[in-house]
């Protein structure tokens, strides 16, 4: 009996392999392809797992995502210049807050996509430690002949373990978009932390 259990989780182990071979292309994998392959599958298999409840899918999808991004660095960024000024209770509230914004964000995007696979095509290296992986977006019941949504990845190695720092859909840049949209909010509202800070919370329950 044991042996056979050992050949069971033998052949488990081959088969996943497999499944993680078959979402990479066949040329030579970088670290940054293998880590947005194998970590943003999981995310698409979480919120396609209907045997968990509503809860449990979005812990276990909270969970993913704050292993694979460094939120206070993202929040940081989408500051803009407000990030040099701003008291640092308030940047703190802030990067708080656009954690619990970002996993509803992210959430929302890669629901869009759970039952499909995600496809690594390859990646660019914009500086040693700086990567854009791009990937497909393939839905197996799809028979329109329609080609495949582009999402691209960035990735970040500069802080000992690669890092998603952004997504891209249709070519729009998450983060970017965001940095443009809270510095807009922000001239608006005489550079005024708090006020972003409640504004998130208000949009980040929307996406819920």
């Amino acid at each position: 009996m044991a042996g056979m259990g050992m050949r069971r989780r033998t052949v488990l182990g081959l088969a996943m392999g497999a499944t993680a071979a078959s979402l990479l292309p066949a040329s030579a994998v970088t670290p940054a392809e293998a880590f947005i392959a194998d970590n943003i599958q999981k995310g698409l298999i979480i919120l396609n797992d209907r045997q968990l409840s509503e809860d449990d899918r979005a812990n276990q999808f909270q969970q993913l995502l704050l292993g694979l991004t460094n939120t206070k660095r993202i929040a940081a960024f989408t500051l803009g210049q407000y990030v040099r000024t701003a008291p640092q209770a308030d940047r703190d509230e802030f990067a708080a807050a656009f954690q619990d914004y970002s996993i509803a964000v992210y959430r929302s995007y890669l629901a869009k996509y759970a039952g499909q696979s995600l496809k690594v095509t390859g990646s660019s290296q914009r500086a040693p430690d700086d990567f854009i992986v791009n990937t497909v977006m393939v839905d197996p019941n799809d028979r329109s002949g329609q080609r495949p949504l582009e999402v691209d990845f960035r990735v970040r190695t500069d802080a000992g373990r690669p890092e998603l720092i952004d997504i891209s859909v249709l070519g729009i840049w998450l983060a970017l978009s965001q940095r443009d949209q809270f510095v807009a909010f922000l001239a608006q509202n005489r550079g005024d932390v708090k006020a972003l800070t409640a504004h998130m919370r208000q949009t980040a329950a929307q996406y819920r």
